[in-house]
């Protein structure tokens, strides 16, 4: 997966003081890395995108913690043409017709399973198929 020349630096500055936040995204980096080797990853201020042509998928930390939100997680981000019916979605919104954003919570690595890593796929190829 392509990367900037100060990932590593800007990947510890944007987890700075969270040790668990930045083990869970090391796992999902692992497994995203040997999905879409094709892929890149940019650190921003506030969140990790991953594009493949276009912005498909981004990890955040919680800004807005609801209540019921876990004190340590990892928001994991996918846009999708339709809206996922699953337990595992902490919010979903449609800012546009047929455009789905999906914020689901990872609490541990075990959570990085196939479900997951399937809807970063459609992810990706619903953001690929955009013009």
């Amino acid at each position: 997966m392509e990367r900037s020349e100060h990932y590593e630096s800007d990947l510890l500055f944007f987890f700075d003081g969270k040790p668990l936040e930045l083990g869970l995204y090391e796992a999902l980096f692992a497994r995203m890395e040997a999905a879409f080797p094709q892929a890149s990853v940019k650190v921003q201020k506030s969140q990790i995108s991953f594009y493949d042509r276009r912005l498909f998928s981004a990890t955040s930390l919680p800004v807005r913690r609801k209540k019921s939100w876990p004190e340590h997680c990892l928001v994991v981000t996918v846009g999708l043409n339709q809206r996922l019916e699953s337990p595992r979605v902490a919010v979903a919104v449609e800012p546009y017709p047929g455009r789905w954003t999906h914020h689901i919570l990872l609490t541990t690595a075990e959570e990085i399973d196939g479900e997951l890593m399937g809807w970063l796929e459609e992810a990706r190829a619903f953001a690929v198929s955009k013009r």
